[in-house]
């Protein structure tokens, strides 16, 4: 059965500081990595107060010091936001205190609002030439070193930590195809070119030094309990938050509630109805379902779950039912090779 994987979008619940959201995080890494989760993945986002990832590869390390075997990543680094070369320091740093655990997705969207963008950012004049050759230096960076280049990563050079390309869009999916890196669909949130971009990636795609074949993940939203009803309940967290961030105020996480319908109109709950349809949301046999029809739809070779879950436990517990559920499904799966 095909591994799954988290995506911690390092959650700041209304009325926590910052530092209950990390504390929060690194309690889930090491929950998946008891569960078997295969890789726990962290994403940059600047301005917003109700996610504490904005400064990623520090997060990373804070989890990667916590645990073992998991791997851990960026899913993904805008890579807009940064020069290459910190990029590729920061990652070979990363290689060099947690060796052969370390994944670098690289997304091109800033992460944030325009204003804030503009802050960040070398120029506000990037175009897809330029995000196409800043990926090819990041590549060159962390790449063993040929003669003797003026400039070089320390750490970074000959670590060749994985390069993956993240995406909502047709551009990403031919870019990692063209370059034969995997490639990773931001489903969970942007859903509407999923199918189109992974066959695009699949058919167009170019064996390289790092991948001889396609490899793709898919993102879903998981918010899994004992019934529905609680399913539902707890999915109302992220429903207010998509909603707020629609409306232009993006905010800590929200407490769930029990009905959304004083909280929306009809066209904002059809928007993140929309935004949140790959998401599997219920009891365990509900998200089953969804589950196994997402895995047949996309043929991915890896789901990522995510759940921004106001309470803790019942985050966790979300996490601990995906993983038996996978357990299920790599049986069943089993039981038809065998048949």
């Amino acid at each position: 059965m095909i591994p799954f994987s988290v995506l911690d979008l390092c959650p700041v619940n209304e009325g926590e500081h910052p530092r209950d959201a990390l504390r929060n995080t690194l309690s889930l890494a090491q929950h998946a990595e008891k569960l078997g989760f295969h890789r726990y993945w962290l994403a940059e986002h600047h301005n917003m107060p109700g996610i504490a990832s904005a400064a990623t590869s520090v997060v990373m390390s804070h989890v990667a010091a916590g645990t073992k075997t998991i791997r851990v990543g960026s899913g993904g680094v805008m890579l807009p936001n940064h020069a290459p070369l910190v990029i590729a320091e920061q990652f070979g740093t990363l290689d060099a205190l947690y060796p052969g655990r370390i994944d670098l997705g690289i997304g091109r969207a800033p992460g944030t609002d325009q204003r804030t963008a503009a802050a960040l950012r070398r120029d506000m004049h990037g175009s897809e030439d330029r995000f196409i050759q800043d990926v090819l230096q990041v590549q060159q960076f962390l790449a063993p070193l040929e003669g003797n280049p003026p400039i070089r990563a320390v750490p970074g050079y000959g670590s060749q930590v994985p390069i993956w390309l993240l995406g909502s869009s047709l551009f990403s999916a031919d870019l990692a195809a063209r370059l034969g890196l995997p490639f990773a669909f931001a489903s969970h949130f942007a859903p509407d070119m999923l199918m189109d971009a992974l066959n695009l990636y699949r058919h167009r795609f170019e064996p390289s030094d790092q991948l001889d074949k396609p490899y793709a993940i898919a993102a879903m939203g998981f918010f899994a309990a004992d019934t529905d009803e609680e399913g539902e309940y707890l999915a109302t967290s992220m429903q207010q938050q998509f909603l707020n961030l629609r409306r232009g105020t993006p905010g800590q996480l929200p407490k769930p509630v029990k009905s959304m319908d004083d909280i929306w109109n009809r066209v904002e709950k059809a928007g993140v109805d929309h935004a949140m349809r790959c998401a599997a949301i219920g009891g365990r046999d509900t998200v089953r379902k969804k589950l196994r029809d997402f895995i047949d739809m996309t043929k991915a070779d890896e789901i990522m779950v995510t759940a921004n879950i106001f309470d803790q436990e019942a985050r966790l517990k979300s996490f601990s039912i995906a993983a038996e559920l996978h357990k299920d499904l790599s049986s069943d799966e089993t039981g038809q090779h065998n048949a």
